[in-house]
């Protein structure tokens, strides 16, 4: 097909999108310079409720009352938050979510506890493409407890698989920690086996849904999974910095301790008193003060997602990395990129990963021309298409900035040698 056959092939598709008048829910810059956001895996565009949300939060619920809000909405807010979190996005029952710190903080929290439920068990599960903060916590865990790390062994251009991860399980594994949407190649893994997997070993799994949260369908309760960590700033539109989000099942808060004793988390935080006693049920994964004005935004990503519900934002993610990689194979794929991620789409999340020796140097003249990717290295452009705020068109227009900027450069620039 030719530009004008791919245009139309665009605008199809857009017409046909049942969740395109959605797009207008979200806020866009008077001066806005941007042909096509692609890195709605990084950053999450906001919302016009949030800026309505945030402006009355200032004006009226922090300015009018003050520390009285604590009393009247604040202090419950991160379970009611981990609640809607659990109902909408996570396929968990009340009680077992709750949002408020940074994903690294939670990691550890939820790690450390973790190993702590399977005393006897020496060793930690991850694989060497995960996340590198998940990563660096499992390993400084490791080393403060005298524990091993058991490395599984992915391809970055794909991801976890059962057949991997059966050889490392062992008697000595306490913990499996892995990512349900690799960050890199957007592979998805298959969260029920492997959790199983985990289960039949006598191990517990902490699953990292950093870069599957919104964007793919979860069933946290369904799974059986025992922990698990996301942040909200991606696909739930939280905003920079905006907190993450922990999961401890049921069965296990009774006994799980985290290692962060601070007074929020307190069995009566307003006691004051002398010694820790943690809360009852996941309150005890508080610690300090929770940022308020961090998780506002999240809420109206709630709704948006309840509204338009998970499996019609799943059906659309697999259209719009579909039709990215159908123009890879006819644009960039003979200009000497490589697809590094799924074919399958069962097997992929929400973005897309191309790969050219050129990208990095690129990638401020993309940004340049208003098209918005995030690079990884060593030669990866993320393509982030998230189902509630991206079209067709503007896909179309960022692949076919990045295949003329791709054309532009010397005969060996654009080379794969």
């Amino acid at each position: 097909m030719d530009t004008d056959d791919w245009a139309l092939r665009a605008a199809e598709l857009d017409a046909a999108d049942p969740l395109r008048t959605y797009r207008d829910r979200f806020l866009v810059a008077t001066d806005d310079d941007v042909v096509a956001y692609l890195d709605g895996n990084s950053l999450g565009r906001p919302l016009r409720a949030s800026a309505g949300r945030l402006n009355d939060f200032v004006t009226k619920a922090w300015a009018g009352r003050l520390i009285r809000g604590w009393d009247e909405e604040w202090l419950d807010l991160p379970l009611r938050i981990g609640d809607r979190l659990g109902e909408t996005v996570l396929g968990a029952a009340p009680g077992q979510s709750t949002i408020g710190d940074s994903t690294t903080v939670l990691l550890y929290k939820l790690i450390r506890g973790a190993v702590e439920l399977r005393p006897g068990r020496s060793e930690i599960v991850i694989d060497t493409d995960n996340f590198p903060t998940d990563r660096y916590v499992v390993e400084g865990i490791a080393t403060e407890l005298g524990l091993s790390v058991a490395w599984v062994r992915t391809d970055p251009r794909g991801g976890i698989e059962p057949g991997l991860l059966e050889p490392v399980l062992t008697e000595r594994t306490a913990l499996v920690v892995l990512s349900h949407v690799a960050y890199r190649s957007g592979h998805l893994a298959d969260a029920a086996t492997i959790t199983r997997q985990a289960h039949d070993a006598g191990a517990l799994i902490l699953w990292d849904l950093c870069h599957s949260a919104g964007s793919v369908p979860i069933a946290l309760d369904d799974w059986g999974v025992d922990l698990a960590v996301g942040c909200s700033y991606k696909y739930l539109n939280g905003g920079p910095g905006s907190p993450a989000f922990g999961y401890l099942r049921h069965d296990h808060q009774q006994l799980f301790r985290q290692p962060v004793w601070g007074w929020m988390g307190r069995a009566d935080a307003f006691e004051m008193g002398p010694g820790y006693e943690p809360a009852e049920g996941v309150r005890r994964l508080l610690s300090g003060t929770p940022a308020i004005l961090g998780m506002l935004a999240v809420q109206d990503s709630l709704d948006l997602i309840a509204e338009a519900g998970m499996p019609a934002l799943r059906e659309k993610s697999i259209v719009l990395t579909e039709f990215a990689i159908d123009l890879h194979r006819a644009w960039l794929e003979p200009l000497g990129v490589e697809l590094a991620s799924p074919t399958d789409p069962a097997r992929r999340g929400g973005h897309v990963t191309v790969e050219h020796p050129a990208f990095r140097a690129l990638l401020d003249r993309l940004w340049a021309r208003g098209v918005i990717p995030d690079f990884r290295a060593p030669q990866g452009l993320r393509l982030g298409l998230s189902p509630l705020s991206t079209s067709f068109a503007e896909v179309l227009a960022g692949l076919a900035v990045i295949r003329d900027e791709l054309a532009q450069l010397p005969p060996a620039s654009s080379s794969t040698a």
